[in-house]
């Protein structure tokens, strides 16, 4: 993610797969969460599920500056589980999400090394299976213009990726687009410079808004 960009990568839809590795099957789960009850409550019903396995290891990141971790080796040699899998959620800049990695243990020792690095892979398999997107804080902005702007327009959107969340086609044309709050005045100068100062201009709400699949998804702040 660039630096300065306000945006926060959280899982959107969990997802699961499974690596083998010497006979041993480390079964990844991924899921969203919002609170430390909800990580919680998920780790216990994934230990429920796989009641029969050798180890359900976890752990999990909440929080925009992800101020709340926890990790569990449960029942493996201390650091070669949970805390590899915690480095995974954090290095990919994960916020808000849970993993539980389940081990079915195969009759062969992998040893620490190998360990630490079965639990990350099986953590970086279960991300890749799940979908994953970016929020971010903007401003909605809605710009009226004339059939003669709206080039100039569409332009200056695709060179700045601006997501437009709606364009209506009348006398005159009104875009409903949505900018992040820390290019705000930048784009507002910008707008007024490609158009002449014909364009007009209108900031509305707040919101934190990804986009997934062609689609703009807003959430609550």
């Amino acid at each position: 993610m660039p630096e300065n960009s306000n945006g926060c990568r959280v899982v959107y839809k969990g997802g699961q797969d499974e690596i083998v590795e010497k006979k041993s099957r480390f079964i990844a789960t991924v899921k969203p969460v919002e609170t430390e009850e909800e990580a919680v409550a998920f780790i216990n019903e994934t230990k429920k599920k796989y009641w029969d396995a050798r180890h359900n290891c976890s752990a999990f990141v909440i929080g925009k500056r992800q101020e709340l971790t926890r990790c569990s080796d449960d029942g493996e040699p201390a650091g070669t589980a949970g805390r590899p899998m915690l480095d995974v959620l954090l290095k990919e800049d994960i916020h808000n999400a849970a993993v539980v990695v389940t081990r079915y243990f195969g009759g062969v020792l992998l040893g620490t090394g190998g360990l630490v690095r079965a639990y990350q892979k099986a953590v970086q398999q279960g991300l890749t299976a799940s979908e994953i997107i970016e929020k971010k804080d903007g401003t909605i902005l809605f710009i009226r213009t004339d059939y003669t702007g709206i080039g100039k327009l569409q332009y200056l959107f695709a060179q700045e990726k601006i997501t437009v969340m709606d364009t209506e086609y009348a006398a005159d044309v009104l875009v409903k687009a949505v900018i992040p709050v820390e290019d705000k005045e930048r784009i507002e100068k910008t707008i007024i410079e490609q158009t002449n100062a014909t364009a007009k201009l209108e900031w509305g709400d707040d919101i934190t808004f990804a986009e997934h699949g062609g689609e703009v998804l807003t959430f609550m702040i």
